[in-house]
């Protein structure tokens, strides 16, 4: 095959700002990314319906696969720092087809969050107001669907707009929104055990270190719906490895902030969870974690016991929490595209690059529209469609999570028993990682099936959430092979653009301006 030099007059590889962030820059940005306000506003409730005082213990375990994947994402990631992440290492691993699939994967988790957080950040804005200005409880402007659907669009088009623009001022704005999030959360834990310690909590429970006890869960459908719960609120750390090429030390730094923001994130939804009990207690009434009317939002429910005339913070905290979300959302996928497009694996368009802002453009401005086409469309056909969308989401999660795995596993098959470091990061815990998440999707999928899960009812004796999740998932099997019969996919999947033995469109060292490479992006 011949190879073509590839003079981009830009920073080489695919012209994104190489260089840009450090360590803790890349590690905002993966914890921004998992919205860990408003992640703990939506499932702390349930986990705590589901397992009880065994909550703590729940979000440990959760953690155990999240961090055997980001092994896998730190060990392929040192190997071959793209921002492509699971498209990339999947072709090189396993070939065209599952690669494809595991960057749409990727996509299809963004798109379906966006919307999410954008109805999120919409209706808490205007509860915001609502507490200001006294709206009565049978006009509150944020029970106004339209309303609150225009406030969302206009979230996503600004948050739109700073990833488009940059990086760098993405940074910038997420060390001020992020820090916005942990003072909301570190204020409600020393209020609550205030409270607790002064005897005028609504339900003090003394800590018990039971909680921790991983034999105490009771049920295993609760302990399987508990964890799958917590999956949920770890996803998002992998936008670290996505901005791998705009980061100072690509090959160490992406993988390092990946493990770091994991292990905070623990820290935080154990540490809140077990503040959170101590305040309110188990019980099934009143402030309760164990009461079914606050479980889709336990921190509205107690924020003026808590916080008296200072609860706003914490509405104002999941508001942020969730436009903050919604610019890192963006930021995986719009990368993950123009990696498929400068392998040929998408059209060309979806590889340019801003001459000016070092941003994938083009790749951007497609998500922020899709992103609000899927979401105002959802809204205007049903709102309980949309949020079986929401709930299906684990099943993306776990496909592409698995995928990374699995990958990091076959990539290194031929070293994975040269030293104890290779068998345990690059063997052991990428594929016990992988065989849980693939567990997970599994029993999700089977448990989606039912009509009676979620909130849209069905196709017959098929649910509305599993059609919606295995059907987003089929939907890029035939976008796939769609592609498949244009011309320029032919190079990608003849394995021709991309392979176990390509170079890609990566730099080893950030300063250097050109690159030969075998296809390159003509």
């Amino acid at each position: 095959m011949a190879t073509s030099p590839i003079d981009l007059e830009r920073p080489a590889g695919k012209g994104l700002a190489a260089g840009t962030l450090g360590l803790w820059g890349s590690t905002v940005i993966g914890l921004a990314s998992t919205a860990p306000v408003y992640s703990l506003v939506a499932t702390l409730g349930f986990v705590v319906l589901a397992v009880g005082a065994q909550a703590p213990i729940a979000f440990v375990i959760a953690f155990i696969p999240m961090l055997f994947i980001a092994f896998a994402y730190r060990e392929l990631n040192n190997e071959i720092p793209d921002c492509g992440t699971t498209f990339t290492w999947g072709t090189k691993a396993f070939g065209p087809w599952v690669g494809w699939l595991g960057g749409w994967g990727v996509a299809v988790a963004g798109m379906v969050v966006l919307a999410n957080l954008a109805q999120i950040a919409g209706i808490y804005f205007w509860a915001l107001i609502d507490g200001i200005v006294r709206s009565p409880e049978e006009a509150l402007l944020s029970d106004n669907v339209p309303l609150v659907t225009v406030t969302g669009v206009v979230f996503i088009a600004a948050m739109t707009w700073v990833s488009w623009r940059g990086v760098e001022i993405g940074e910038r704005i997420q060390n001020i929104l992020l820090a916005i999030q942990y003072i909301a959360l570190a204020i409600f834990v020393v209020a609550a055990l205030w409270h607790f310690f002064a005897g005028t909590a609504p339900d003090p429970t003394p800590f018990d270190w039971s909680w921790f006890n991983p034999f105490a869960f009771t049920e295993w459908s609760g302990f399987v719906e508990a964890i799958l719960l917590a999956l949920f609120i770890y996803w998002g750390w992998d936008t670290c490895l996505a901005l791998n090429e705009e980061t100072k030390d690509p090959k160490r730094i992406p993988g390092r902030a990946a493990l770091l923001t994991t292990v905070i994130l623990l820290v935080t939804y154990v540490g809140v969870t077990i503040a959170a009990m101590m305040y309110a207690g188990l019980g099934e009434s009143g402030t309760g974690l164990g009461n079914e009317a606050n479980a889709d939002d336990f921190f509205l429910a107690i924020k003026d016991g808590l916080l008296g005339p200072l609860g706003w913070v914490l509405v104002v905290a999941v508001m942020i929490s969730a436009i903050s979300s919604t610019q890192t959302t963006i930021l995986p996928t719009a990368r993950g595209t123009l990696a498929m497009a400068a392998y040929k694996a998408l059209p060309k368009k979806f590889a340019t690059v801003h001459p000016v802002y070092k941003t994938p453009s083009f790749s951007t401005l497609v998500m922020g529209i899709v992103a609000i086409v899927y979401y105002v469309g959802m809204t205007l056909i049903s709102d309980n469609i949309l949020q079986d969308s929401i709930l299906s989401l684990g099943l993306a999660i776990a496909f592409y999570y698995g995928i990374t795995g699995y990958a990091c596993v076959w990539y290194f098959r031929r070293e994975l028993f040269t030293s104890a470091r290779n068998f345990f990061y690059k063997f052991l815990f990428p594929l016990l990682g992988s065989l849980m998440l693939t567990y997970a999707f599994v029993q999700s999928a089977i448990d989606m099936y039912s009509p009676d899960y979620g909130y849209g009812g069905g196709i017959g004796p098929v649910g509305s959430t599993f059609l919606m999740g295995i059907g987003a998932l089929a939907f890029g099997v035939l976008l796939m092979f769609l592609w498949f019969f244009f011309p320029r996919s032919k190079p990608f999947f003849r394995g021709e653009s991309l392979n176990r033995d390509t170079e890609v469109l990566v730099p080893d060292d950030p300063a250097d301006y050109t690159r030969s490479i075998d296809g390159g992006l003509a």
